[in-house]
């Protein structure tokens, strides 16, 4: 695959950097979107997340609305709603509006997981019972608020989703595993894998979607892509800096404890058990870092080994100029227009 082929955009959890706050990492997320837009990304997915001290990104619909009116040409869009948090014709709504507002430039991208712990989940939705069917009702009722297709004669049918607008939201199913890919496919729902939470059996799960893939109203072919952390820097120091953070940084989730902000000052001298090291060596696969004639190569053989045609780029980085930088020499090596 030709590496100026491949499309390239962003997934931005607005991450708080240390000694910043909230109120900064979302400013910070509205310039990032601005900055990637004139660069020529595809699409700005911001994600949800709740009951962190890290990221600041919790409501996806109403980051949207204000990134959609502070860009031009790059489509915004959720990465992703967690439908389980959610109610459905709610849903539905929101995103009719944001069409309304920006129609043509919205993506409506789904999660199963709720994006937080168990408890914060129950509190955010109650009803919330963590079952798959749950999540396959959700879909087939977002498919007919959106195109107004209840049986008539039903109770659903009473209820429109409200504004009704003529055109429909991309929807992209958004997951680590394969059990979503095949729901995507049903559907006819584009698919996004998330190589920078599991980075194995990716390219498996993208090719049994496209192999099951049933053509929608919406999509009439298969359309994936895979999410990958990624640092690109002209200073091996900086790239060297940036692998140690995000080591620690992935032990800290695994281990439970708390998550916090992190700097190279504050990991730097870290010694590692073997066992840490073995899931240091693992959590490497999530993350692609180098110089930006490295950053095509191995970006071009993960777009290859997926047979995708766009890579999402997810880059958290201790000093806001360094992430701005990353995005803007990705840009240049890839030649975006």
């Amino acid at each position: 695959m030709d590496a100026k082929k491949i499309r390239l955009s962003v997934l931005d959890q607005s991450p708080i950097r240390k000694g910043t706050t909230a109120e900064q990492a979302v400013k910070e997320t509205v310039e990032l979107a601005k900055y990637t837009d004139q660069l020529g990304y595809t699409r700005y997915w911001v994600a949800e997340h709740h009951n962190t001290g890290i990221l600041a990104g919790s409501t996806p619909e109403v980051l949207i609305a204000h990134l959609a009116g502070q860009t031009q040409r790059i489509r915004i869009g959720s990465g992703g709603i967690m439908m389980p948090n959610h109610s459905t014709l709610k849903v539905a709504e929101n995103f009719r509006m944001l069409e309304a507002l920006f129609p043509g430039r919205i993506d409506l991208g789904m999660g199963r997981a709720p994006g937080t712990d168990r408890i914060t989940a129950a509190v955010l939705n109650p009803s919330n019972q963590f079952r798959e069917d749950d999540f396959v009702e959700q879909l087939t009722d977002l498919n007919n608020y959106f195109h107004d297709t209840y049986e008539p004669g039903t109770v659903q049918a009473k209820i429109r989703a409200i504004p009704q607008v003529k055109t429909v939201p991309a929807k992209w199913l958004l997951s680590s595993s394969g059990q979503s890919g095949l729901f995507a496919a049903h559907f006819g729902m584009g698919f996004s894998f998330a190589h920078f939470i599991n980075p194995v059996g990716g390219p498996l799960n993208v090719k049994l979607y496209k192999e099951r893939f049933q053509p929608s109203d919406d999509l009439p072919s298969p359309e994936a892509n895979v999410a990958v952390f990624v640092f690109c820097s002209d200073d091996e120091e900086k790239i060297k800096q940036h692998q140690a953070v995000m080591d620690h940084r992935f032990l800290q989730f695994e281990k439970g404890g708390p998550i916090v902000p992190l700097s190279y000052n504050d990991v730097k001298d870290e010694k590692y058990t073997p066992s840490e090291q073995e899931r240091i060596r693992h959590n490497r696969y999530r993350v692609i870092t180098g110089t930006p004639t490295q950053i095509k190569l191995k970006l071009t053989w993960l777009a290859n080994d997926y047979d995708v045609d766009e890579i999402i780029a997810v880059t958290i980085t201790e000093k806001f100029e360094d992430r701005l930088q990353s995005y803007q020499l990705l840009a240049r090596k890839f030649e975006l227009e």
